[in-house]
C-alpha cells in the first residue's frame, strides 16, 4: 500500500472513532424511490444482445399482468446479463420454423413471483412469426423466461376443445418483435451442444448461449 493513500485515509480513521464516542444523531429517512413510469397500451423495450438489438413491443392492453411483470424485470435491469440459452429447430414446414428461448433459468437470487396465466383465448393474441411468449410447467408458474418464435406456432395457442388441460391453456403471448428478427434469425442459427440438456431440451441448447448485455425500455 503506498505511503500517500495511508495518510488520505488516516483522518477518516480518526473521525469515525472520536464520532463513536458522541450521541448518534438521528438518521432522516430515505427519499422515497422513484415511481416507475407508467405504462401505455403498448410498451417499447430495446434488448441489446452480443449479435445485436431485438427492438420488442409489450402488449399492455391486453396482456396487463404479463407485461407488468415483464417490465418488473426490465426496470430492476434483472435481465442484464442473462443469455439466451435454446434453439429450437423444427425440420417440417418451411424455414426457419421453431423458437428461440432466454430468460433467467429459475434463478432464485433474481425471480419475482410467478405471474398469473393470461390465456391467448383471454387476450387474443397468437403465437405468429417474431411473438413473444412465456415459458412455463404449469399455467401459473411463469417468471422471467420467454420465447420469441421465429414462424406461426399457433399449436402453442390456448385450446380449449382440448382434454389435455395443458393444451387448454396454452402459452401467454404478450408482445412481439418490431425490428431485429435478423438477430433472432443469428441466434436461432448458432451452434448446438448434441448432448447438453435432457428431455426435449436435448440437442436444443446453444453451446455457447448467446449473452444478453442490457433489457431497457426505449422512450
Amino acid at each position: 500500500m503506498n505511503r500517500r493513500f495511508v495518510l488520505a485515509a488516516a483522518p477518516l480513521i480518526l473521525l469515525a472513532l472520536t464520532g463513536a464516542a458522541k450521541k448518534p444523531l438521528p438518521r432522516k429517512a430515505p427519499p422515497p424511490a422513484p415511481a416507475a413510469a407508467p405504462l401505455g397500451d403498448l410498451v417499447r423495450v430495446t434488448m441489446v444482445t452480443e449479435l445485436g438489438p431485438i427492438e420488442l413491443e409489450l402488449d399492455h392492453a391486453h396482456a396487463p399482468l404479463t407485461v407488468e411483470n415483464f417490465v418488473r424485470y426490465v426496470d430492476a435491469r434483472r435481465f442484464d446479463g442473462m443469455t439466451f440459452y435454446r434453439a429450437m429447430r423444427l425440420a417440417w414446414g418451411d424455414q426457419p420454423n421453431g423458437l428461440v428461448q432466454t430468460g433467467l433459468q429459475g434463478d432464485p437470487r433474481k425471480l419475482f413471483k410467478p405471474v398469473a396465466h393470461e390465456p391467448t383465448t383471454l387476450t387474443g393474441l397468437s403465437h405468429k412469426a417474431g411473438a413473444l411468449s412465456m415459458a412455463r410447467l404449469a399455467p401459473g408458474t411463469a417468471t422471467a423466461d420467454f420465447s420469441i418464435m421465429l414462424s406461426d406456432l399457433t399449436g402453442l395457442d390456448a385450446d380449449p376443445k382440448s382434454d389435455n388441460p395443458d393444451v387448454q391453456a396454452g402459452y401467454a403471448v404478450f408482445g412481439r418483435v418490431v425490428a431485429g428478427m435478423d438477430v433472432v434469425r443469428r441466434i436461432w442459427d448458432a451452434p448446438l451442444s448434441p448432448t447438453k440438456g435432457e428431455g426435449v431440451m436435448k440437442g436444443q441448447l446453444l453451446d455457447p448461449p448467446v449473452k444478453v448485455l442490457t433489457v431497457r425500455r426505449a422512450g
